[in-house]
Parts: C-alpha cells; structure tokens; sequence
C-alpha cells in the first residue's frame, strides 16, 4: 500500500509499503477515507522528537473496516468508523476509569503511558497517513459512524484535535458563563475555541498572530487577540475589565515563539498565569515532552520549562494537563455534529491526495498563509 514515511527532519515520502494484516484476534483493518496532518506531526518533522526514520506518520484516521480479527464482535466489515489516536486495551486501570490516553498495556516503552500510530515514544505501531490501518482491540477503539460520506470533514476531527480541543475546556474547569482564553489559534486551538462556545462560555478569547487564524476565530464567534499588535496579558485584562479570564486553555506547547520568532517554552504558561484571574483553571493540551534536544534552555532540554509558578501557587489556579482521552468525548461529539451543533470542517482548508502529503507537510510546518487545516484522501 502507499503511505507516508518519515525519512529525517523536513524529509516525509510517499512510497510503498506491507499491507497491515490482522495480528490478533481483537484487531481490524481500516480502509483510511480521510487522514490528517497534524499540528503535533510537525514536531517529528522538524526532528524535534526520536520519530525513527521509516515510521509510517498519521494518528487523525477515520475509514471504512476491511477485515476483523475472530475476537471482534462489535465491529464488522463495511462499518464507517472514526479510530482515536489513543491505543487502548479497555481493561486495564486507566482505561477502566476512563483514562483511554493512559493505558498501562499498549505502550512497551518504558516509562510512557499512553500508546498511538505512527507517533515517537507512542509504541510499535504504524501510522494511518496510508491506505490501510490496523487497529488494536478494535471493539474497545473504534466509534461507529453513520454510513455513507456525510460529515466527512467534521468526523474527521473526532480521532484527535475536536476532543483534544475539548478536554481543553473541561481541564480548565470551563463552565457556562465564563470568559475563556485559549492561546493559540492553530487547529487544537480553534477546536477548544469551538467547544467553549458549545460549552456555554460567555466570550471566548483566541490569542494568536496568524491573520488566517484569527480571522477563523472571529468567524465562529470568537475576539481575536493579536498577539504581535501588543502584549496580550494587557489585552485580555483590559478586555475583562481587570478581571482576567475565568479559565485559559494552552494549545500551542513546547515551540512557543514570540512575535519576532524566538522560542520561550514557558511563554504562554507564563502569560496564561498572568491573564487568567485568581482561582481560575488552566487546561494544558498542546504538547510538552521530558526531552527535547532542540530546545533553546538547558532546562528545557532536559523538559524542565520553569514557568511563572511563584504567581501561579499565590493566585490559587488549577492547572490540568495531558493528552486526550479521545473515547470520553468522541460519541457525544459526533451525535453533536449530526445535529448540526458542531461543525469543526470550519478548519479545513486543504484536502490532498496521499501523494501530495509532501508538499502538505512543507506549506502547513511553513505556516504559509491559508493553510490552516490538511486532509489527506488516500483513495484519491
């Protein structure tokens, strides 16, 4: 089949590779419809992660199922299904309390919790920027979709970025009638944006200085905050008339940049401790990583990122952190958007075939203006 294989930093390729087969009797084959690049894939193709040359890239899958192992019984070919980047194995202790992204038996690497297709550190298992997939306890991981093609773009964003964007909202403890801050308006961003409207917040702040992204932000309802106009902090307490917000969502992570390009991973901690108000919560979900060689701070190489935690203690907040756990959201997101209470295609803005993947790659990591969303068609 074809897919997208990492070869070193700034280098993917389109190439052939085996067909996946069913390994386990939980296990099923996925026919990927839709697959996306993601925000965090640029991580590994800039070389900021150990992503081993010849892994095959992609966690935001959804198609149709090839093939089903002897164990699976609720899954069955021809089923339209959304696969959440978390692997889980539905048994053990996370994963019984709902903790999906933490599973304690899909991931051998030591020390990591958590496994996810074609993603460093994440376990052995390919990525679903391909033709096919094969996906583990398939009846534990996979969420049924209405058959046919509709919503393709807005159930493609169930795997990853709209519960991601979620959980945002809900670490930070978002409830109706809050002022909401999210800093950073790429695509997690605009999905925390977008579920803390759905959500019930009374205004919701999008810090960024990307005119395309902001101006998504405003489209959907959202104040746009330009961050390279003026310092944001002094914005958003002037826009909450001194206040600060009720609550801040962090989805930009450990390549945070200022206004001129340099890199401060505590950037936006820092800023989110300053804007939002005393006792008020902070929702982590861009990606921070305990390595990261790259990094401009020793510390931060180390993935120590000191940020503000002195105001932090003395304004009472909370801060909750980590990766989704995509199966605790994803049914109730997509029975959303059959309903037409959620739309998070508003994002898309390139749809390419697998053998473009290259090129999507290279414009979406350039942040080249317009390219705020890439989805790959494999059958294209």
């Amino acid at each position: 089949m074809r897919a997208v294989v990492y070869r070193g930093p700034y280098d993917v390729e389109v190439t052939d590779v085996p067909d996946p087969t069913i390994e386990q009797p939980t296990d099923a084959v996925v026919r990927i419809t839709t697959t996306n690049i993601c925000g965090s894939d640029l991580h590994m193709f800039e070389g900021r992660t150990n992503v081993e040359a010849g892994t095959v890239l992609g966690h935001e899958n959804m198609g149709i199922v090839e093939a089903v192992g002897p164990a699976v019984t609720r899954v069955k070919v021809g089923d339209r299904v959304s696969v959440p980047f978390n692997i889980a194995c539905g048994t053990c202790r996370n994963c019984l309390q709902g903790w999906t992204s933490f599973c304690t038996r899909t991931n051998p690497t030591e020390g990591v919790d958590g496994a996810a297709y074609g993603y460093a550190n994440m376990g052995p298992y390919a990525g679903g920027q391909a033709e096919l997939l094969r996906v583990p306890f398939a009846d534990v991981n996979l969420l049924e979709l209405p058959a046919g093609d509709e919503h393709e773009n807005d159930f493609t964003m169930l795997s990853d970025i709209f519960p991601t964007g979620w959980h945002g909202t809900v670490l930070a403890g978002q409830q109706p009638g809050d002022d909401a801050v999210v800093f950073g308006g790429g695509p997690v961003g605009l999905m925390a944006a977008h579920s803390a409207m759905i959500r019930g917040a009374a205004r919701v702040f999008v810090v960024d200085k990307e005119p395309d992204r902001l101006a998504l932000a405003e489209r959907i309802g959202a104040v746009a905050v330009d961050f390279s106009a003026a310092d944001p902090v002094e914005q958003l307490i002037d826009a909450t008339h001194g206040r600060g917000a009720d609550c801040g969502v962090e989805a930009v992570g450990y390549q945070a940049h200022d206004p001129s390009g340099d890199e401060h991973p505590e950037l936006v901690l820092d800023n989110l401790v300053q804007s939002v108000r005393t006792t008020g919560g902070i929702g982590v979900v861009g990606v921070y990583v305990p390595e990261d060689p790259g990094a401009a701070t020793e510390g931060a190489k180390e993935g120590r990122v000191a940020f503000d935690y002195g105001t932090f203690f003395m304004k009472g907040q909370h801060m909750g952190t980590g990766q989704a756990p995509v199966k605790r959201y994803n049914r109730q997101l997509r029975d959303l958007i059959v309903a037409g209470r959620a739309t998070p295609s508003f994002i898309v803005s390139h749809e390419l075939s697998l053998d473009e993947a290259a090129s999507g790659y290279e414009h979406f990591d350039k942040r080249e203006d317009g390219w705020t969303k890439v989805l790959l068609r494999p059958a294209s």
